[in-house]
């Protein structure tokens, strides 16, 4: 096969050292030629596809050579695949199988069979499109879902368009849902169509395959280069794109993330009521000329047509009206109400009118995905991950949509096919299999002071435990934005500055937290400073900037968060991260004391009046934490320590010795402090005070 390097619509990525390093490893090069499939999201989505290859290995029973598959498992992603991600089944014995086969109606009873297949009985789990792969005489093979080439697959003319751009040299076979029939199909239009090269499955996706690794690589680029420019040179040949621009001059970005921001705690409210759902946003200029076309309202009832773009973006989005969302904040949230209530009846009965006798009960009938015509697209669901996911396989469906109408007329899946797709026993089992949820999955929290070390310490245990995570504050905010997520997954964590004095630097920072997340659960006022000084020492200067700190700042950040949580309906949690120094009268302390004691008594009030909106607020009091707060990186330890007549260097062993429990208190105890008031573990525990100081007396609330 030639060697083609020039491609104007897909990424090639293939780097020859890189492959003779790999060279003699079937296995590996395999690996990575789906890696860098994985790596273009014009060639496949996020877990979509899947890739294979057969090798001879030796049988470890008879010590005789035997012909091998490698394929991706089952919930794996291509992009970054390992072996540890993939199924190996003996090819003869998936062959055997259609012995076994008795038809349409016994599909999911294959499944189980592959098990009885595997070569490593510890490999990960076998996917539905395995005999795909088993049944087909290649060696190296690509099923992928390229938008160029399911913009085809779902046109109305798919198969004559097919023609007109390969001639003989691919074939064609109908929509059916994936499983050991397709399999048999695939072998025989292979079989009856010698020296084809692929096969696109209606409205599904494509078929590449090769010789080699690279022959494969190589085939699966040059077939969607060929289709992605054949849309290309048609687009806005028989008419406008999507109908042409309904919404003209819309509102600027900035503007936009300003509407979104205000609607997301809303939309994020009415989307939960199934389970705590997370969002995403995005004004893509892709989903921007979907949602601002004359054509919306008639292909996005359509819905969409791959399956793997169904089952994460569900039957079809809810569009919103403009005019209807530029009202007053009130009726904007009426308006939300009756149209989500509309949403679930309409999808209740897509689920009555299609479900079978064995069908699992209905699932959350709430929207994934929301278009708001002149602001762009949200998406909704249990994690940040899958929330971004969906937007980015919605993204793929209004290519798809643009290409098909391009060249012919868009089709979606029929609407049976699409339940019996998303209500699939075998889908039903997966999610079955999913691990539980962590204490505080779907819920975000906003740590103030998020870089320091109690603060960061705080951020940590909520990631841990399954939050995404604000980290707010005034420096490092670059690099633990990037050690947070090198840690804990990019979805996870996110970093903004603050000046918690500035009301204006408050909403900016809230603003980026509910543009990224959807909006905020748990509110951490941790940010903080200290300066120890007799009375006769302490300046105005120094009693303003304590009381502006940690007594305004709590003020401030509060009252912006409360109204984000009230527009969820959600509930929550403030936690103010105070001080024994607000309960224990110590020396030269007058400022740092004062403002402390009234934070604990801020936290009594606000706890009082939320209430009645699930808003629970509880103080965590530390105590002479030294090891990594940024606190004692300045002259606070100095003066403690002048104020006890020790030395800097006995600070941390004269605290632990005036504990009941002789103990040094660390940045982690105040987190796991924070952990017990959230993540459910105190559920009607409001008001409350935690101290967390190795057990001072003096510091007893009773």
């Amino acid at each position: 096969m030639e060697k083609t390097l020039t491609f104007q619509h897909v990424s090639y990525l293939w780097d020859d050292a890189k492959a003779l390093e790999l060279s003699g490893d079937e296995v590996a090069l395999f690996l990575y030629r789906s890696n860098l499939l994985g790596a273009d999201l014009r060639l496949t989505n996020y877990a979509g596809g899947n890739t294979s290859c057969k090798i001879t290995a030796t049988d470890p029973v008879t010590g005789e050579p035997a012909d091998v598959m490698w394929v991706k498992g089952s919930g794996g992603d291509i992009g970054t695949l390992t072996k540890a991600g993939c199924a190996n089944l003996y090819v003869d014995k998936l062959h055997a199988l259609k012995n076994r086969y008795r038809g349409l109606a016994h599909e999911d009873e294959m499944v189980a069979l592959f098990d009885h297949c595997l070569f490593d009985p510890k490999c990960a789990a076998p996917s539905i499109d395995t005999p795909l792969h088993g049944l087909l005489p290649f060696k190296h093979i690509d099923h992928l879902h390229p938008d160029a080439l399911i913009a085809i697959a779902a046109s109305k003319d798919g198969e004559q368009i097919m023609k007109e751009i390969w001639g003989d040299t691919m074939a064609w076979i109908p929509w059916q849902r994936p499983g050991f029939d397709l399999g048999l199909q695939l072998e025989a239009t292979v079989k009856n169509n010698p020296g084809i090269r692929g096969v696109i499955l209606g409205g599904h996706g494509l078929f590449t395959w090769g010789e080699t690794s690279y022959e494969c690589y190589l085939n699966t680029l040059e077939v969607i280069e060929q289709a992605a420019a054949y849309l290309q040179e048609n687009f806005g040949q028989k008419r406008p794109v999507f109908g042409g621009v309904k919404l003209q001059n819309g509102p600027d970005a900035a503007t936009r993330r300003k509407y979104a921001a205000e609607v997301l705690p809303t939309l994020r409210g009415l989307a939960s009521s199934h389970r705590r759902m997370l969002g995403h946003y995005t004004d893509d200029a892709r989903v921007l000329e979907f949602v601002n076309s004359h054509d919306l309202p008639r292909l996005a009832r359509l819905g969409t047509s791959c399956p793997d773009h169904f089952l994460r973006t569900k039957i079809r989005p809810l569009v919103l009206d403009p005019a209807q969302m530029h009202q007053p904040l009130p009726a904007v949230k009426e308006y939300l109400q009756e149209q989500f209530e509309a949403y679930r009846q309409d999808y209740t009965a897509y689920y009555e009118r299609c479900k079978h006798p064995d069908s699992p009960a209905r699932r959350d009938p709430n929207p994934v995905v929301i278009l708001w015509p002149g602001v762009g697209m949200f998406t909704f669901a249990k994690d940040k991950q899958t929330a971004r996911v969906s937007a980015e396989f919605y993204t793929n469906a209004i290519n798809v949509m643009r290409g098909a109408e391009a060249v012919s007329e868009y089709q979606g899946l029929p609407e049976q096919e699409a339940f019996d797709i998303e209500y699939w026993l075998l889908e039903e089992a997966k999610l079955q299999r999913m691990p539980k949820p962590k204490s505080l999955s779907g819920q975000v929290a906003y740590v103030t002071g998020g870089t320091g070390g109690i603060g960061k310490a705080i951020c940590e245990v909520l990631l841990q435990n399954g939050a995404c995570v604000v980290a707010v504050d005034r420096d490092r905010l670059e690099e633990t934005q990037t050690e947070l997520r090198q840690r804990y997954g990019k979805d996870h964590a996110l970093t903004a500055a603050i000046d918690v004095t500035s009301a204006e630097a408050i909403a900016s920072s809230l603003q980026q937290a509910v543009l990224q997340f959807g909006g905020v659960d748990v509110v951490v006022n941790c940010a903080g400073l200290s300066i120890s000084k007799p009375l006769g020492e302490t300046s105005q200067a120094d009693w303003d900037l304590l009381q502006d700190v940690l007594v305004k700042g709590q003020f401030l950040v509060t009252q912006q968060a409360v109204e984000i949580l009230r527009a969820q309906q959600l509930g929550g949690h403030v936690v103010n991260i105070a001080s024994k120094n607000g309960l224990v009268a110590g020396p030269n302390n007058v400022g740092y004391g004062t403002a402390k004691a009234a934070q604990l008594h801020m936290s009594r009030l606000l706890a009082a009046e939320l209430g009645p909106d699930k808003i629970r607020v509880n103080t965590v009091n530390p105590d002479a934490v030294l090891r990594g707060s940024k606190i004692w990186e300045g002259d606070w330890a100095a003066g403690r320590a002048k104020a006890y007549g020790v030395s800097v260097e006995d600070l941390p062993a004269h605290y632990a010795k005036r504990t009941l429990l002789g103990e040094e208190v660390l940045a982690e105890d105040i987190a796991k402090a924070v952990l017990v008031f959230v993540d459910g573990s105190l559920s009607k525990s409001t008001g409350n005070v935690l101290n967390v100081d190795g057990g001072v007396a003096m510091a007893f609330v009773r």
